[in-house]
């Protein structure tokens, strides 16, 4: 911008120098001229003059030569001029500088030639005799009538003139140049009036570039250039509006692909990594800044994720596959592989979507293991009382002993096939989230107080002591029907499992304000560690034998779990075969 408004001022300068010049040159010209016309015409009213009061004689040339010499002589000390006369032959009657009669012929010099035609003549040239530019004016007299006229001439040095010329041209070239300093002055301020707001809107102009869409040009003037800067602010604004949408649809994409459950990975077409969400991560076990930029086969995934990539990328077909990966950890993976045909241009890529399956596949294996277990818990007692009783159609019926034997078994069964249809349904209800919860304060002191009294028979039976250790004051927001059926299954599982003599505890603790801590301890047969991660699965028992002479339907352990969790609190086991088992709740004072 320096460069233009250096060019900008240099041309102002310039133009004005040029122009100056040429007016200087002209003024100087002009009055060159008019100075000479001026004396000119001076001149020729001086021998105009001299014409009409000199007394013209006639006679020998010798006299002559005296008598026009004295007055030329004569005039000048008037007129200040070299006068001359001139016969008309161009002989030189008379001159006032030198002596006729050694002086050339006249008739051929230029003034007297025009004055001779015209009636005026002028010439300037360079004097021999007085060695300087003089101007000459001769004019036409009529001495004798009919005859050809005779010539008076006047000549006065330019010395006068040139000085004058001289002097004008000096304090002209210094008027000139203290107005060529003005004038460049004035052009430079104007060169930097109009090239500064034309910095400004570069500045402004680089910004946005830089993309920095908060810039904008200060209008202060309406002009061409003002409107100059509100076209570069009004573009300003609208870049700013444009990359603001942008920047919240890429927030918004890459929120939606980082909280993805799926892992995302696009690929071009040359096999790089274009793109990488969070999930994918998490599946793959390498980060975003790895891969991005990288071809596929240097992930070092497994071999049959490659293969797919490389098949899905010569294809051009949607690719589905289900393949097990060791790494970071086991999980079945369903790979969706799909090509990517922008607005219907060419191929440009895959998309390959990953979705962990592992828990479906074991949801579906526990949905069939929970089929065959339901069916393999009903078939047992149904089995059972069908057998009986054909027994009993057969004849056994009129042995009255076995008869009330084989019908007591028949009720047992029927009574375990009702508790487990019951406990069955409950299971669904509560894992369908189908079980209105009503949360009220529980005062935990009252509430375990009754509880263990409800367990006091039961475990007197088996001679097991009962004891609880409560922090007093405990209150916790809960459905107390449902928090009791929480306590009593697992008293119930502590008694049932523990040897006669044995022993049962309950204690709870708070943890700091918000959560309280329910520990039930029994001295039972313990539950061996293979077992542990199990423990809360439908139907699993750890000894069937006396899971099923005690009653137990299985499931008593998984309505707990999901109870437990419908009160949005944990349970935890710790148990060592022999010695007994430890279960842990933890629940939050408020809902």
């Amino acid at each position: 911008m320096n460069s233009f408004r250096t060019r900008l001022t240099l041309i102002m300068i310039a133009m004005i120098a040029l122009s100056v010049s040429a007016a200087g040159l002209f003024m100087v010209k002009t009055f060159n001229q008019n100075h000479i016309n001026a004396l000119e015409d001076n001149m020729v009213r001086e021998m105009q003059i001299i014409s009409a009061k000199m007394e013209w004689k006639s006679g020998e040339l010798s006299s002559l030569f005296d008598y026009y010499s004295e007055e030329a002589k004569e005039l000048k000390r008037y007129t200040g001029a070299r006068v001359t006369f001139i016969r008309n032959d161009g002989v030189v009657l008379g001159d006032s500088d030198g002596d006729p009669r050694y002086m050339d012929n006249h008739l051929s010099r230029i003034e007297v030639e025009e004055a001779l035609k015209s009636g005026t003549g002028r010439a300037i040239r360079a004097s021999e005799t007085v060695k300087q530019n003089m101007m000459y004016v001769a004019i036409p007299v009529q001495v004798i009538p009919d005859q050809a006229p005779d010539v008076i001439r006047l000549a006065m040095s330019l010395k006068e003139v040139e000085n004058s010329i001289r002097n004008l041209t000096m304090g002209l070239m210094a008027g000139l140049l203290v107005l060529f300093l003005i004038a460049a002055i004035i052009s430079y301020r104007l060169a930097l009036g109009l090239t500064r707001p034309l910095e400004q809107i570069t500045k402004v102009a680089k910004r946005i570039k830089n993309m920095d869409y908060r810039a904008r040009v200060k209008v202060t003037k309406q002009d061409e250039i003002g409107e100059l800067g509100n076209a570069i602010n009004a573009m300003a604004d609208s870049l700013q509006v444009q990359m603001t949408r942008i920047q919240q649809n890429e927030n918004q994409l890459e929120s939606v692909l980082d909280n993805m459950i799926n892992g995302i990975v696009m690929i071009d077409r040359g096999g790089k990594i274009v793109l990488m969400n969070r999930r994918a991560e998490e599946v793959l076990g390498f980060s975003a800044r790895e891969l991005v930029g990288r071809h596929y086969a240097e992930a070092k995934q497994q071999y049959e994720l490659s293969q797919m990539i490389q098949e899905g990328l010569k294809s051009k077909q949607h690719l589905r596959e289900e393949i097990t990966f060791y790494f970071p950890e086991e999980r079945l993976l369903e790979l969706n592989l799909v090509p990517i045909h922008p607005e219907g241009n060419e191929f440009s890529g895959v998309l390959l979507v990953l979705q962990d399956v592992s828990a479906i596949r074991r949801l579906e294996r526990m949905r069939s293991e929970f089929v065959a277990n339901v069916s393999h818990e009903l078939k047992t007692p149904i089995t059972a009382v069908k057998g009986f009783a054909e027994t009993l159609l057969g004849g056994a019926v009129n042995d009255e002993e076995t008869a009330r034997s084989f019908l007591q078994i028949i009720f047992d069964e029927s009574d375990r096939l009702n508790r487990l249809i019951g406990d069955i349904l409950e299971l669904s209800k509560i894992e369908s989230r189908r079980v209105p919860l009503v949360f009220s304060p529980v005062e935990v002191d009252s509430f375990v107080e009754k509880s263990i009294r409800l367990m006091e028979s039961e475990a007197s039976r088996k001679n097991i002591e009962l004891t609880m250790n409560i922090e007093p004051g405990l209150y916790v927001e809960a459905d107390e029907d449902r928090l009791r059926q929480i306590i009593m299954n697992l008293l119930s599982n502590g008694i049932n499992y523990t040897p006669e003599g044995g022993k049962v505890s309950l204690k709870v603790e708070g943890l700091g304000d918000d959560h309280i801590r329910i520990q039930i301890t029994d001295s039972g047969i313990g539950i061996p560690k293979k077992d542990l991660p199990r423990i809360f699965e439908r139907f699993y028992r750890v000894d069937k034998a006396r899971s099923r002479s005690s009653g137990g339907t299985g499931l008593g352990l998984s309505i707990v779990k999901h109870l437990v969790e419908l009160h949005k609190g944990t349970i935890s086991v710790t148990s060592a075969v022999g010695v007994g088992s430890t279960f842990t709740i933890e629940l939050p004072v408020l809902q």
